[in-house]
């Protein structure tokens, strides 16, 4: 099986557990497919493990140590987007769009999931963070259907046949983890470390639309993250990273690798982009594919 042909088979699996059904509704059955699931996470896991373990137990140092991800996780300072900000034409932007549509998992949806049985203060941190997500009570204030809004704008289609496996892939490890109560630290992670580190990219991406003349209104998803997500950040990392790990010290290994492995995901999808594009890797590292694509 190829990495695509898997990828494809887990994003259709985690639309069938994600979407409202009816009893007697058709059903993979789940068996076979939770089994490469969970290969799957655990090699992503095995690849970050030893960086992972490498995080302190002590609430205020794992703090500290999370925060740094943001200058020396994977991907940080991908010359993609700079390039994406400076140079993209059009239709380079609108294929780099594409793909992160079909990668977009839902972050309402993975927050809520995530916060199941979560101690109270990180709990209702969660709930803060989803409120912000679900636009305050305002459908046209909601993050996640600005994207849409935004595709919509710029005709982007996205179609698991057109979409690179790296993109599937990330959102489809995003899903596996906050579905799954044994990775619900790690999904804490991985959820912070896109909080942490999305502003910069996405700032750059918005002056990248701006340039190419897309209207403000249309490009609302990018300006409101390159901002937000900085406030997100700081209250995730002390509203429930903090009191996490002060509370469980063994979550602070899990939360770790979490969001070492949501970082590891997106530097493998920028590796593809800049492959896609012809760019030069620059300083980037790309990530290994994961071995459970075979």
């Amino acid at each position: 099986m190829t990495p695509h042909e898997l990828h494809v088979l887990l994003a259709r699996y985690a639309r069938e557990r994600l979407e409202p059904s009816l009893p007697g509704a058709p059903s993979s059955g789940g068996g076979p497919l939770r089994e490469l699931e969970r290969q799957f996470v655990e090699e992503e896991r095995a690849a970050v493990a030893d960086r992972g373990e490498e995080a302190p137990r002590d609430p205020d140092a794992f703090v500290r140590w999370f925060e740094n991800l943001r200058e020396t996780g994977p991907g940080q300072g991908d010359p993609l987007f700079p390039w994406l900000a400076q140079s993209a034409s059009l239709p380079q932007m609108k294929w780099f769009l594409a793909q992160e549509v079909a990668g977009e998992a839902g972050f309402d949806d993975l927050v809520a999931l995530t916060q199941v049985k979560m101690p109270l203060q990180a709990k209702l941190e969660l709930a803060r963070n989803y409120w912000d997500e679900m636009g305050r009570g305002r459908a046209s204030a909601m993050h996640g259907p600005l994207l849409s809004d935004l595709a919509r704008a710029l005709d982007v289609r996205a179609e698991p046949a057109t979409t690179v496996w790296e993109s599937l892939a990330l959102a489809n490890l995003l899903v596996a983890l906050a579905l799954d109560r044994h990775y619900a630290y790690h999904s804490v992670g991985a959820l912070g470390a896109i909080e942490l580190t999305a502003p910069g990219r996405v700032a750059q991406v918005d002056r990248g639309l701006d340039r190419l003349g897309v209207a403000k209104a249309a490009r609302r998803y990018f300006t409101l993250h390159a901002t937000l997500d900085l406030q997100h950040s700081e209250a995730w990392n002390r509203e429930v990273l903090r009191p996490l790990v002060a509370q469980e010290p063994r979550a602070a290994r899990a939360i770790a690798e979490g969001a070492l492995m949501r970082l590891r995901s997106g530097a493998r999808c920028f590796a593809r982009y800049r492959r896609e594009f012809a760019l030069p890797a620059g300083e980037a590292a790309e990530a290994a594919p994961a071995q459970a694509c075979h």
